[in-house]
């Protein structure tokens, strides 16, 4: 079963390293560890990240493809659906144990996860309060994400 694991998450990895998601680099911040992924991540055009860089990380579990990827941010950012701390929690929808399928791939889920950063979902936040800015003032939601990336995902 680990080598079918090794084997999986090897082909996964280097799909991701010669044809990454747009806007995005994947690399292994120790050659020794496959399960563990560093991602960059630019901030979309045309959206209130843009400008910035911001880094993710992929954590591979042991009974990976058969429980997902555990992915967070690293750099800090203003968004209904990370939590607004160092943790950087993510809530998206095929991470949800209930939701993953060991079809799920690493490469879908980094698509999915700047698609949120394109188009927040304020009806499944984990940050209850800047979901409610988003929808009910977006100017200031706008001015508060815009400056969390000049403050964290600028170098």
């Amino acid at each position: 079963m680990a080598s079918s694991s090794h084997k999986r998450i090897t082909k996964e990895l280097q799909e991701c390293m010669s044809d990454p998601p747009s806007g995005m680099a994947v690399t292994l911040p120790s050659e020794s560890d496959l399960r563990s992924w560093a991602v960059t991540l630019l901030g979309p055009p045309g959206t209130v990240y843009e400008g910035g860089t911001f880094q993710v990380t992929v954590n591979l579990p042991e009974d990976y493809p058969f429980k997902a990827p555990q992915v967070r941010f690293a750099t800090r950012l203003y968004h209904p659906n990370v939590t607004n701390d160092s943790l950087g929690n993510i809530c998206l929808p095929q991470l949800k144990s209930e939701n993953w399928k060991p079809a799920g791939r690493v490469r879908a889920v980094l698509e999915a996860l700047r698609q949120l950063l394109v188009e927040p979902n304020p009806d499944d936040p984990l940050e209850a309060r800047i979901a409610d800015e988003y929808r009910n003032n977006r100017a200031e939601f706008e001015k508060n994400a815009k400056g969390y990336v000049v403050r964290y995902a600028m170098k």
